[in-house]
């Protein structure tokens, strides 16, 4: 691992992967009906603060993005190996907790499958990807950011989770007192 890849636009970069799981993502959703695709990215409870806290959440992730983009892939590495097993590893979550999430009725808090263990496992399947990725680049810096980049988006999952209290009231305060926000304590 280095602390800053060289960035060049070549066949082989982390482009390939950020692709490979965008179209996976994008395929699986565009079977899930549209009511359920809204309620995935609704935002609309959010308090100007948290709306704040996204979107510099989203900045840091744009620049992990791009930096991951255009830094070559680092086969000889074991890092490589150890990030394309937790990449297969985060795209099968992601999309066992999206199937998960399809599959609960739009007037019950989600509460099946990965859902058992943790309340955000959709957020968690995303950084097991990136996280990968950055091990496959072999970019210290790309994991730093990718790190503040969830610190942050922490406010928006207090977000979420504040307006599922509001929707679905005592139902979701007791799911939260049984299942950890992000994995197993925390």
């Amino acid at each position: 691992m280095q602390f800053f890849p060289s960035l060049e636009l070549t066949w082989l970069n982390g482009w390939i992967f950020i692709l490979i799981n965008s179209l996976i993502t994008w395929g699986f959703l565009k079977f899930v009906p549209k009511e359920v695709s809204r309620r995935l990215l609704d935002r609309s409870n959010f308090t100007k603060e948290q709306i704040i806290w996204t979107i510099i959440s989203k900045i840091f992730s744009l620049l992990d993005l791009i930096l991951l983009f255009l830094s070559p892939l680092v086969f000889s590495c074991l890092d490589f190996y150890i990030g394309f097993g937790l990449f297969v590893v985060g795209e099968v979550g992601l999309i066992t907790a999206i199937f998960n999430f399809t599959r609960t009725p739009i007037n019950e808090p989600v509460a099946k499958g990965l859902y058992r263990i943790s309340r955000n496992p959709q957020d968690v399947s995303i950084t097991i990807i990136f996280t990968g990725i950055c091990l496959m680049v072999g970019s210290w810096i790309a994991l730093i950011i990718l790190i503040i980049g969830k610190i942050l988006s922490h406010f928006r999952t207090i977000a979420e989770e504040q307006a599922c209290i509001k929707q679905y009231g005592e139902k979701y305060l007791e799911y939260m007192k049984k299942i950890p926000r992000y994995f197993l304590f925390f």
